[in-house]
């Protein structure tokens, strides 16, 4: 976390991508060591813009280049988590309680695509598959969820100027499951 962003409040600034191909499937990772599969994110920089912080970690946790992927927009607004007290690190200073998140939805702009997660020293990913673009609400940790919910409805219609497809079955309960997650918030 050397170099990252965190502000006064504690919520070090971060970048997610929402990695889509030609079909509307999007990309998921596994974590390394199995820890859940999320979509990739990582810490902007200090003197980073956020649009260099989002292909500098498209490269470093996929291996994909700028070149390869079309940037179709990002959300509004930071978008806010907590992490759960087990997992903020007291002793660090600035202590960092949270993320605040920007999410960008790119593109492929073809296929096939190999992904390289050796790009740095610790990968984030040691698997990746494609899911269906609503999916990932209940494949994240769950701490999470909200701002997936969140970054999923807002690019949404980026993704599907059509009309996007519908919300599945099990939305409601994953979305708005027992007291148990923090709410996302927006700035």
């Amino acid at each position: 976390m050397v170099g990252d962003v965190i502000d006064s409040d504690g919520f070090r600034a971060n970048v997610g991508i929402v990695l889509m191909r030609g079909t509307g499937e999007v990309f998921l990772g596994r974590r390394s060591g199995g820890k859940g599969w999320q979509f990739p994110q990582g810490g902007l920089r200090v003197g980073e813009s956020l649009e260099q912080a989002v292909f500098r970690e498209l490269n470093e946790e996929t291996g994909l280049e700028q070149a390869d992927v079309e940037l179709l927009g990002h959300t509004a607004r930071w978008l806010r988590y907590r992490l759960p007290a087990r997992y903020v690190r007291r002793n660090q200073r600035p202590l960092c309680i949270g993320q605040k998140q920007r999410w960008f939805l790119l593109r492929l702009r073809s296929e096939p695509v190999r992904f390289d997660f050796r790009r740095t020293e610790e990968p984030e990913f040691d698997e990746w598959r494609w899911a269906s673009f609503w999916d990932p609400l209940r494949e994240v940790i769950y701490f999470k969820r909200a701002v997936y919910q969140r970054a999923l409805l807002e690019l949404a219609p980026l993704a599907f100027p059509e009309g996007p497809p519908p919300l599945p079955s099990w939305w409601d309960e994953v979305a708005h499951p027992p007291r148990r997650e923090t709410a996302a918030r927006a700035d």
